[in-house]
């Protein structure tokens, strides 16, 4: 197996991490850093050269895969010189702050016969991948609803995420990770999609978001995020015609909840609860529902250098693929005609 010789271009939060998860591999070596800022330079592992920017980097570092790092804006740029230097290309995301933009870099990656891939590591959160599990292997039913649901108290952003110029605010952020999620459980065209983008205490980039997918395939997908909640929470539900199947945390807790059998009408006996007289939301017959666990599964954020490993070693096809992540930014358009325009927006042809 030939080995990874790595360079980062962007040495800040996201490079350091990369960094690190790169030390865990015995194939992947990383040979030098960069960064326009030389405050960001002086913590780089010993023995690991250091750049002032990218050109230098690659003209004399002895590199074949170039992991890009930098703040949004610049990764089109960062991208097409490191293909034009035959390097193949891990990006950060999101990859491009266009679809036009990103179709280029695809071409000169193209052009220049490299692979190029994105860093949609969360398709390996635990979370995700157990509720995957539920929908792959329709552990609910024939399922009609998901809802993923993220909600922080901080409120504001961070570094520079506050500057739209840069590509701040939640949905470039966040966004991209949880509409590639959906995106990667459903394999369905998008019908129509519906979406709410707020600044709710942010001046000037998003902070709230809501998007309303219908997929093809009768599925709803729901997605919310919002910074300010102040009941920080990582929440997942899908609900089956055979059961329900809930998540509590990043850490994958929850659990399935089946009915031992449907009611063949509803009970004429009316049930006081504290929300007045009911029949049909009153408390549960004792012994009606039952609990399941929820499937294991192993997974970690290593698993993406790990398939990417076997990629560049012509073992695999990337598992992030360009049109995948062009449709991620296709739909993140849509979002913003919907939010602007208070209107569902046609998106895909079933």
């Amino acid at each position: 197996m030939e080995k990874i010789r790595l360079g980062i271009v962007g040495f800040g939060f996201m490079g350091h991490n990369d960094a690190d998860m790169m030390a865990t591999f015995d194939d992947i070596d990383l040979v030098a850093v960069a960064d326009t800022n030389p405050d960001m330079l002086t913590d780089a592992p010993e023995g690991v050269e250091t750049y002032s920017n990218i050109d230098d980097m690659l003209a004399k570092a002895d590199i074949n895969v170039v992991m890009v790092s930098t703040p949004n804006p610049s990764h089109p740029e960062m991208v097409k010189k490191a293909a034009a230097a035959k390097k193949h290309v891990i990006c950060e995301k999101p990859a491009a702050m266009s679809v036009k933009e990103f179709d280029e870099m695809v071409a000169a990656c193209r052009e220049n016969g490299v692979l190029f891939t994105v860093h949609q590591q969360r398709r390996w959160d635990k979370d995700y991948r157990i509720m995957k599990e539920v929908y792959d292997q329709g552990l609910v039913g024939d399922m009609y609803i998901i809802k993923s649901q993220l909600y922080g108290f901080n409120g504001f952003m961070h570094d520079w995420h506050v500057f739209p110029e840069m590509g701040g605010g939640m949905l470039y952020d966040w966004g991209v990770h949880l509409i590639d999620q959906i995106l990667n459980m459903v394999d369905s065209p998008i019908v129509s999609l519906y979406a709410d983008v707020q600044n709710v205490i942010n001046e000037k980039v998003d902070d709230y978001f809501k998007i309303i997918f219908k997929f093809a395939n009768h599925v709803t997908a729901e997605i919310e995020l919002g910074t300010y909640y102040l009941t920080p929470a990582r929440r997942w539900f899908i609900g089956g015609n055979k059961g329900s199947a809930i998540i509590d945390g990043f850490g994958g807790e929850g659990k399935i909840v089946h009915t031992r059998h449907l009611l063949e009408n509803v009970p004429g006996k009316i049930t006081m609860t504290a929300a007045g007289p009911t029949r049909s939301f009153g408390p549960a017959p004792e012994g009606l529902l039952y609990e399941e666990p929820l499937p294991e599964v192993n997974v970690s954020h290593r698993m993406y250098f790990e398939h990417f490993l076997k990629a560049f070693n012509g073992e695999e096809e990337i598992i992030v693929r360009p049109e995948q992540v062009r449709r991620v930014l296709c739909v993140m358009d849509a979002v913003r005609e919907s939010a602007k325009t208070g209107q569902a927006i046609a998106f895909e042809q079933a």
